[in-house]
């Protein structure tokens, strides 16, 4: 399974796991892979520094990443507009009247949620500021390529750059922004993404970046065997998310609700909306997702105001008891989860299904 991405990356397998959890990351690296924490959600530099020098003392001097959310046109934000100012009250009424209508508990006092601000373009210039003063091998960007000056700033300090693809002209356009790796995301994945599936997308990308620059595949990617059609299509390794859910380390999502939905979910148990942060995303399909497709459901906002207008109704519908009302990121590979597993045995029955496969298909 080594590639020369490997080599790059000082990693044993090219094996990339997305995660928001710090411990879910070190696991994966301790165990050949590279773990990629997701900065989206720390609002401030201190609590993202922190998490860092807690990856810095547990992954035994193995290599990770870090992910963050930064658009490459910058917008206006912050300090020139209040942005919770910019909701419309229709927006903030449906949202109070759905969460009512579903019976979903208020939070504890001082447990509210006024929203996500690693969502603004401003707190993930933070984010690269705080990362490159740890030892982070790789920042990668959700959102495309980020600007000219932070592709600069990371090369500066022996940092690669990856940027998330849903187009062959998006791989072409990161790389001559200065993009090291492009992660060629399929349809199938969860989060934001695009609309071309993994198995026509990847082999685009491979053809247009070229020599270029490294190709992740990523969408759809739960077993070893997928893993090794990754490969065969040309990528040098894979970008993997949902699966990392499943993880026995993940311990973000108070309660069991979120879990239970996840262990519960199939393949088809997802759908892809602009509810979650105001750009195309997918999420588990529940009933706060039913609701927002509801043919008296506003338009969801653009980001980052989407974000900042359900953030704390997210807070209260994975917090409470139902999986049936969660609100959750996953790809179509969700339907793979069905128990929770520790993520160095995740990652053991990857690379064995892997070399079981690529050994089946040798010609006899």
């Amino acid at each position: 399974m080594h590639t020369d991405l490997c080599q790059r990356l000082g990693i044993t397998y090219p094996i990339v796991a997305f995660t928001p959890s710090e411990k879910v990351a070190a696991a994966v690296s301790r165990a050949g892979g590279l773990g990629v924490l997701g900065c989206v959600r720390f609002n401030e530099g201190e609590d993202l520094d922190a998490a860092l020098t807690w990856l810095d003392n547990n992954t035994d001097g193995k290599p990770y990443a870090v992910d963050v959310v930064m658009p490459m046109r910058v917008p206006t934000e912050g300090a020139a507009h209040d942005l919770h100012a910019l909701i419309p009250p229709e927006h903030r009424d449906f949202v109070d009247t759905t969460l009512r209508h579903l019976g979903v508990p208020p939070l504890p006092d001082g447990e509210g949620q006024e929203g996500v601000l690693g969502w603004l373009h401003s707190v993930a210039r933070t984010h690269v500021d705080v990362a490159l003063a740890h030892r982070p091998v790789l920042i990668a960007n959700a959102l495309g390529s980020p600007p000219r000056d932070v592709i600069a700033q990371a090369h500066g300090s022996g940092v690669l750059v990856a940027a998330l693809a849903g187009t062959a002209d998006h791989a072409i356009s990161h790389v001559a922004n200065g993009v090291d790796i492009v992660v060629a995301q399929g349809y199938e994945a969860g989060g934001h993404t695009g609309e071309i599936a993994s198995m026509v997308l990847v082999p685009e990308v491979v053809d247009a970046v070229g020599h270029d620059a490294a190709v992740l595949a990523a969408g759809g990617i739960g077993s070893g065997r997928q893993i090794a059609a990754a490969l065969a299509l040309g990528a040098q390794g894979v970008w993997m998310g949902s699966l990392w859910l499943g993880a026995a380390e993940y311990d973000l999502s108070v309660g069991t609700a979120v879990r239970r939905a996840l262990l519960k979910a199939s393949s088809s148990d997802t759908v892809r909306s602009r509810i979650y942060s105001g750009k195309p995303a997918r999420l588990l399909k529940t009933a706060w997702t039913d609701a927002w497709s509801a043919p008296d459901a506003p338009a969801p906002l653009p980001m980052p105001l989407q974000n900042l207008l359900v953030a704390d109704a997210h807070s209260r519908l994975n917090r409470g008891d139902d999986p049936r009302t969660v609100a959750m990121p996953a790809g179509q590979i969700v339907g793979r989860l069905d128990r929770v597993r520790p993520a160095a045995e995740i990652m053991a029955d990857l690379v064995a299904e892997y070399s079981a496969t690529i050994g089946a298909l040798r010609p006899f």
